[in-house]
């Protein structure tokens, strides 16, 4: 779980970022705009969705002025539905037209990634398999779309290098083999890092599993292969399986008995979900 002192820091980090790139010296559009002059925004969802990154949209009107109003009709993690009211927003005009477009940006980014979770969520219900994230991430947005990942349903893997070990196939071969790479890991990681091999054929889960292994990544193997991987396992250590997983193969791959299925897609091929802000009358 991502630390929420953590994660509180990293929104305001990533908005003030975000209006520093967008406004630089000053928005010179808004400044057609008395600046005593009130406005009222109404948010509406374009299309089906899960809610996700309220605190990030908060945020970047909150920055500009502190006293903005914002009222949600739908929480966090829900669904929404084509034409749906999601919040208004009362701020100053020239508050709500600086800020709309950062605070749209990681609204609609945050909800893509929760609705593509929450559907490869909904595709392997009623089988073990949790799904999970990688570090295929947008730069310096990692927190952002780990925390989408959760409230849309998935399971994080490790946040970055430094909290988990992860041995790949060029890790080995730096290292001269599985059982060097694997008692190498062992030797250094902290008791509170795991510490899960990549192996691309059953010859070599076998060493894995000879070496003590406990979690393993079955690479890009068949589903004949996945489903001998978990009988040859026996419980002995939780397999993960990656590799070429799409939303039509991904039920199959459940039903191997794999205990995790990792998917760069879920953070790195991401469709924005369409929201509008409309201005209204107050």
């Amino acid at each position: 779980m991502i630390d929420p002192d953590t994660l509180k820091a990293e929104i305001a980090r990533n908005v003030a970022a975000a209006l520093t790139e967008d406004i630089g010296s000053g928005d010179l559009t808004a400044k057609l705009i008395d600046p005593d002059k009130e406005a009222r925004g109404r948010l509406i969802s374009r299309e089906p969705a899960i809610l996700c990154g309220q605190a990030w949209f908060e945020t970047a009107f909150r920055l500009l002025e502190p006293e903005a109003m914002i009222l949600w009709f739908v929480r966090e993690g829900e669904s929404v539905e084509p034409n749906q009211p999601v919040c208004e927003i009362e701020s100053r005009a020239r508050t709500l037209l600086t800020a709309e477009r950062t605070a749209l940006n990681f609204l609609q980014l945050l909800s893509g990634v929760a609705t593509q979770v929450h559907r490869y969520c909904r595709a392997v219900e009623g089988t073990a398999a949790k799904i999970v994230d990688t570090r295929k991430t947008i730069p310096g947005l990692r927190l952002a779309q780990k925390y989408a990942v959760q409230v849309g349903g998935g399971t994080n893997h490790r946040i970055g290098l430094y909290d988990g070990i992860l041995i790949k196939e060029n890790h080995i071969i730096a290292a001269g083999g599985i059982r060097q790479a694997l008692e190498a890991a062992q030797r250094i990681a902290p008791s509170n890092v795991f510490i899960q091999i990549e192996v691309e054929t059953l010859a070599q889960l076998h060493e894995a599993l000879a070496c003590g292994a406990k979690m393993i990544l079955l690479d890009n193997m068949s589903l004949e292969e996945m489903a001998e991987a978990v009988r040859i396992t026996q419980d002995r250590a939780e397999l993960e399986a990656s590799g070429g997983v799409d939303l039509e193969r991904v039920r199959q791959i459940a039903a191997t008995g794999v205990h995790r299925i990792s998917i760069g897609r879920l953070t790195k091929d991401i469709r924005a979900i369409d929201f509008s802000l409309r201005h209204v009358e107050i």
